[in-house]
């Protein structure tokens, strides 16, 4: 008997060696479903879509539950649309995001389709950038009675009339659909009113999140009466604090997050939120309530002690004095976000990792952050107890190599996630750190850490001298290629070259024959962002970027790196999903010929200001990068128009196209 897949084995040929030999099982067997659906699981998802396209049977066991879980479609409002809905009428459940609706029949008939093919099935419903009618939402949503969550947000063309939902029978209707529903995201509506906030949520009776970012709300106080404005009367414009209050009142059995970031919420408005009765929520996000004090901070912590998450980023008016009253007050606390809060210090950060449940903290953009306490505060706590798996450190500019080292070393077991962005002291010391000792990470941002140079990502610690202190003339400690004197107590001083000091054959045989920290013991990377780090060349690049599993990869900005990079990268490094590589002028038709086979699942290509990328390598992209989602071209002078027409005829993904200033026009699209 011949296989069925002997009719599409060409399909196969750009999968990885893996995945070539579980084809070549399966086109010598003749395999059941079960059989089948065990060998894909093995699969990455994009694998799998392109396996249940080679015959009904593979599709079957692609449509298996265990492969089904979470699955969002995401696509614009078209006649093509249609189709798409009818067939995803044979799934057991899914989600929807459609954008660019309106008023049109078009849109209608689309809504209309939803309601008719996916009413009991869908779970969750988005209808970003629409312009809809309320004809048109209310004629789908009593057909949708599985429905946990529904995401309105920006649809003012809902709420500017103020009569959404008014009628009773179109209420009973609504109600009786979203009793279930979980979750209601209304964003970014400028015109939501007590009025239609009040039927709206009177539909949902059992909220568990609630999103109201960016929403014109009524906080501020009233100091002649001593209370909020609307306390007393409904506000016929505004969400008033009292009908929040009220919500919350009603749902607080149910209700565990809420969102009001971007909103106007004042100190005495916060404690009115914090202060309802039997309300016990586990997450809040406050991102750029800018009104808030850090007494703010303390009553909250005061009668909301059960959160888990919180985000007080942006919030300006905060120092480290909100800080220790997290400390003290959230101990069950496992994600937290101080971004962009500058006036925050160091004091309190040692308490605050000392809470045993903590698993994410952001502290990017706090100016005055040196590590120092945070390391303190680790070495204070038991092992058994320190959970960190994230840490954003992005613009921290005081973080040092020693901080760094400190800090990798604490958290080997349990970090997973490293951003130092912008970092501009840390150096190779901190790169042989991470390496060493942070095996377990998934995601590493060292962008824009100047310092970094390829004897860090080889993991050599050049042979260098400190030069003497211009004062005391002490003269610094010698570093050698070990990792064991990595001289924290005084960092070199390492002289301005303009062009960074290339490693040599010698250099990398000594490499391969000593177990050192390189950025391959790395094995475990999944998105990896090297961004304007300008000293690296080909000489680290092409010996390090292997690492199977690399989904994101930033490589912009490197004027050293050339084809060479490119080709070993993406030979290497075969799982790639986005790959940025603009600004670096040394990448030209030639690599791409050369990489593009290497990377069929390449989703996210930027090029711009490659100006030795001609009308070749979009050809060459056509060819082999089919699911091509996104590209950006921009200013690559030999790129001409007409190439760019036929790629967009031959990618039917490609969702966003940007290719302003090519061959010197001033042009630019987003599809």
């Amino acid at each position: 008997m011949t296989c069925c897949t002997c009719r599409v084995c060409s399909r196969w040929s750009w999968f990885g060696s893996s995945s070539s030999r579980m084809f070549n099982l399966i086109q010598h067997f003749c395999l059941n479903l079960q059989v089948v659906v065990y060998i894909l699981s093995f699969l990455h998802a994009s694998d799998r879509k392109e396996a249940s396209l080679v015959c009904r049977s593979w599709y079957s066991a692609s449509q298996d539950p265990r492969f089904q879980r979470n699955i969002t479609f995401r696509f614009p409002a078209s006649a093509s649309s249609l189709e798409l809905i009818r067939g995803l009428g044979r799934k057991p459940r899914c989600s929807l995001i459609i954008s660019q609706l309106d008023g049109f029949s078009i849109s209608r008939s689309l809504l209309l389709e939803v309601g008719l093919c996916l009413g009991p099935k869908l779970e969750s419903l988005a209808l970003p950038g629409s312009s809809i009618t309320e004809a048109s939402l209310l004629a789908l949503l009593p057909r949708l009675s599985s429905l946990r969550r529904l995401d309105l947000r920006g649809l003012d063309s809902l709420f500017m009339s103020g009569a959404f939902l008014s009628r009773e029978e179109h209420r009973q209707q609504v109600r009786s659909a979203l009793c279930g529903l979980e979750e209601l995201d209304l964003s970014d509506l400028r015109y939501l009113s007590d009025l239609t906030f009040n039927r709206l949520t009177g539909c949902t009776p059992r909220l568990r999140r609630l999103s109201l970012a960016g929403c014109h709300i009524a906080f501020e106080f009233d100091p002649y009466r001593g209370c909020p404005v609307g306390a007393v009367e409904d506000s016929s414009a505004l969400l008033s604090l009292r009908n929040l209050r009220r919500l919350l009142m009603e749902q607080k059995s149910t209700l565990v997050a809420l969102d009001l970031s971007r909103t106007s919420i004042t100190p005495e408005s916060l404690r009115t939120v914090a202060q309802v009765q039997g309300l016990f929520l586990e997450e809040l996000i406050l991102h750029g309530c800018k009104e808030l004090t850090n007494y703010s901070v303390e009553v909250l912590v005061k009668h909301q002690p059960s959160l888990l998450k919180l985000d007080i980023s942006g919030c300006t008016e905060l120092t480290s004095r909100s800080v220790e009253a997290i400390a003290r007050g959230l101990r069950s606390l496992t994600h937290l976000s101080l971004s962009q809060d500058w006036r925050i210090t160091e004091k309190g950060l040692s308490d605050l990792l000392l809470l045993p449940s903590l698993r994410s903290l952001d502290l990017s953009e706090c100016l005055h952050i040196n590590g120092t306490e945070m390391v303190k505060g680790l070495k204070g706590s038991d092992a058994a107890r320190r959970q960190l798996e994230t840490l954003n450190l992005r613009s921290c500019t005081y973080i040092r190599d020693p901080a760094v080292f400190f800090l990798a070393q604490l958290l080997g077991d349990t970090l997973c996630e490293l951003d130092l962005t912008s970092c501009s002291n840390v150096t190779d010391l901190s790169v042989c750190a991470v390496a060493t000792y942070l095996q377990k990470l998934v995601v590493l941002r060292l962008g824009w850490c100047k310092e970094v140079t390829d004897w860090g990502l080889l993991g050599m610690v050049q042979r260098a001298k400190c030069e003497p202190d211009e004062e005391t003339g002490d003269k610094g400690p010698r570093f050698t290629r070990t990792f064991g004197n990595m001289g924290f107590f005084k960092p070199p001083r390492l002289p301005f070259e303009e062009r960074p000091k290339l490693v040599t054959p010698n250099d990398l045989e000594q490499l391969r024959q000593q177990a050192g920290a390189s950025l391959l013991a790395l094995s475990r990377l999944q998105e990896l962002d090297l961004s304007a780090c300008s000293k690296l060349t080909d000489s680290s690049i092409t010996q390090v970027m292997r690492f199977p599993d690399l989904h994101h990869l930033s490589l912009s900005m490197l004027p050293e790196i050339t084809d060479d990079s490119l080709v070993s990268t993406a030979r290497h490094c075969r799982s790639l999903t986005s790959l940025v590589l603009s600004h670096c002028p040394g990448i030209s038709d030639r690599g791409v010929a050369h990489a593009a086979p290497y990377l069929p699942r390449l989703q996210h290509l930027y090029l711009s200001c490659c100006n030795n990328i001609t009308d070749r390598s979009l050809l060459l992209l056509v060819q082999h990068c089919k699911r091509l989602r996104t590209l950006d071209i921009s200013r690559c002078n030999n790129i001409s128009v007409a190439a760019v027409d036929f790629l967009q005829t031959q990618l039917p993904f490609l969702e966003n196209l940007h290719y302003k200033f090519i061959g010197g026009a001033d042009l630019s699209l987003s599809l």
